[in-house]
């Protein structure tokens, strides 16, 4: 990713879009074919002379056109005919960011098989779920896994649609009407390209596509941000579910040596607030004054590279996470245990509902007992299995099948074969 926005890496792109259009210049009978055959072989540039010229012109494109026009020499004039500077580089930016997205695609389609996996290693790897922060009915490590998948598998399919919306091009000039250049050229040129030529523009390509893609992008991070928290909060001492893979020779703290912190999911969570602060300035992008004006250009000079970067640095960071978590099922355990019984008071109320007791009434003795239940040493199941409400519509038999954990398990792989996996 950091190659792609190197300056040599730019200023490729963009002597790239204007040799495109100087073939669609030559199929349209413009530009002669020796003219073309020069530039061709001499069109290069050097980034220490571009940086000089743009000292003395304060203009980075026509330094460029400079220090190449010097080395194709006569046949130059043909070079950037009829066109303006957001013909160049916007055209560039989406070759960038086609580019940059056909990265961040292959990170999420790792990401997604290694959830995928993930979720059928530990399909069966009970553990309590948490609404609100506290225990409320089991779930699996697997199910877990299995939502993440779902998320990269969406992520997916918007980064595509995202990537397919920025690749377009444009060489239509100074306002888009295509006062210098025929609206043919554009096709010819962008065909070069393999993009998509603009249906209508200003001087620059209208900035919701650029949005759309850095909105896309802070969705990810955010899907991302979202795993890293789980693992944070299982992480806790108290809770000791999961842990992030801590390698050999690794120090927690500089004072305590017994730390071992979630550091590289805590990074994540603080990488994804930069992107959705990068999402927010291409959001304000999208309105300029009249035709065009410059305020956007510095800001995505910032937030394309940092925010593709960013995101390529999450993905490949969780999926070497959640490839190698380290994982302590005993303690899942644990943990539901610790609650006494109280995960399985669902079952109970549809129990009391079923055999004929109001709910509200069924909810009243269900509740009573649990509240009792929370910090005595009488568990929630014995104070169940006393009560005489309940013993008068529940046999013995009855109850302890209510407190079976399995049951919470049975339409599981019915989830899995919807999500088509194994």
């Amino acid at each position: 990713m950091r190659e792609i926005w190197t300056d040599e890496n730019r200023f490729r792109k963009w002597l790239q879009v204007e040799l495109a259009a100087c073939v669609a210049w030559n199929k349209l009978g413009k530009i002669p074919a020796t003219d073309l055959r020069n530039i061709k072989r001499k069109a290069k540039f050097s980034i220490g002379r571009i940086n000089t010229i743009e000292k003395e012109v304060d203009h980075d494109v026509v330094a460029f056109l400079t220090a190449v026009g010097e080395r194709v020499g006569s046949s130059s004039r043909y070079i950037h005919l009829g066109l303006t500077s957001a013909d160049i580089v916007d055209t560039a930016l989406g070759l960038l960011l086609r580019e940059a997205g056909q990265i961040i695609l292959g990170g999420l389609n790792g990401l997604h098989r290694t959830l995928k996996k993930q979720a059928i290693k530990y399909k069966k790897t009970i553990m309590a779920g948490r609404t609100h922060g506290v225990h409320a009915e089991p779930t699996t490590l697997g199910f877990k896994f299995l939502v993440y998948a779902q998320q990269a598998s969406q992520n997916i399919t918007r980064m595509k649609r995202a990537v397919e919306g920025i690749s377009v091009g444009k060489f239509s000039g100074a306002v888009g009407t295509y006062s210098n250049v025929p609206p043919q050229l554009e096709v010819l040129a962008c065909k070069e390209l393999m993009l998509e030529a603009s249906p209508i523009s200003t001087q620059v390509i209208q900035r919701d596509r650029h949005a759309e893609y850095i909105t896309t992008l802070a969705v990810i991070a955010g899907c991302i941000e979202q795993i890293a928290l789980e693992i944070r909060g299982l992480q806790k001492t108290e809770i000791a579910e999961v842990e992030e893979p801590f390698k050999k020779g690794q120090k927690g703290s500089s004072a305590m040596p017994h730390k071992r912190n979630p550091i590289t999911c805590e990074r994540i969570c603080g990488l994804a607030r930069l992107v959705r602060g990068y999402a927010l300035t291409a959001l304000e992008n999208i309105a300029l004054w009249h035709e065009r004006d410059i305020s956007h250009s510095s800001t995505e000079r910032v937030i394309f590279p940092d925010a593709t970067t960013l995101v390529d640095y999450m993905l490949v960071k969780m999926t070497q996470i959640i490839q190698d978590l380290t994982v302590y099922p005993k303690n899942m355990l644990r943990n539901l245990d610790g609650s006494g019984g109280l995960i399985f008071s669902q079952r109970v109320l549809l129990a009391l509902v079923g055999k004929g007791m109001s709910r509200d009434g069924a909810y009243s003795i269900v509740q009573s007992a649990a509240m009792k239940a929370r910090f005595s040493d009488t568990s929630f199941r014995v104070r169940i299995e006393g009560d005489s409400k309940v013993r008068k519509l529940l046999s013995t038999k009855e109850i302890s099948g209510l407190f079976d954990i399995r049951y919470f398990l049975r339409n599981m792989p019915a989830v899995y074969h919807r999500m088509g996996v194994g």
